[in-house]
């Protein structure tokens, strides 16, 4: 969901982020583009905007923002960090033709695992590869 400059504003000083041009350029771009950008997709897209921006503001806001909750990290590659504004359990989906990161919903706290029994989950990461319905040319 799309949301306007006072609602990423006030979504950030409700975490407990000072909300410096920066920061919510940065959030707006995260909340608008959903391809899970990476910090050099970030900065290439911002930095004509906001020309003192550079892409060490750019990596101490996202982990800013992952550390206050407002966004999380996808390490579905060992040499690429994503990011996310869609911080709800979700798993994300990696097509090895397109590249194309897809987010993709389940439950883990329904699931009946065992070795876990009396653990408390708070955080879980599923990444999946593979061929995208798309790249199979199954196109809906």
């Amino acid at each position: 969901m799309k949301m306007s400059i006072d609602e990423i504003k006030k979504h950030l000083a409700e975490h407990g982020v000072k909300a410096s041009l920066p920061r919510v350029k940065i959030y707006e771009y995260l909340n608008t583009y959903r391809s899970h950008p990476t910090v050099d997709e970030i900065y290439n897209a911002l930095s004509d905007e906001l020309i003192t921006l550079s892409k060490t503001t750019v990596y101490n806001t996202l982990d800013l923002f992952v550390k206050h909750r407002l966004a999380i990290q996808v390490l579905i590659e060992d040499n690429e960090a994503r990011y996310d504004s869609d911080t709800s359990h979700h798993g994300h989906f990696k097509c090895i033709k397109c590249n194309t990161v897809y987010d993709f919903n389940y439950d883990l706290s329904t699931a009946d695992i065992p070795s876990l029994q009396g653990f408390s989950l708070e955080e879980y990461h599923t990444y999946i590869k593979g061929v995208c319905d798309k790249c199979n040319g199954d196109v809906h």
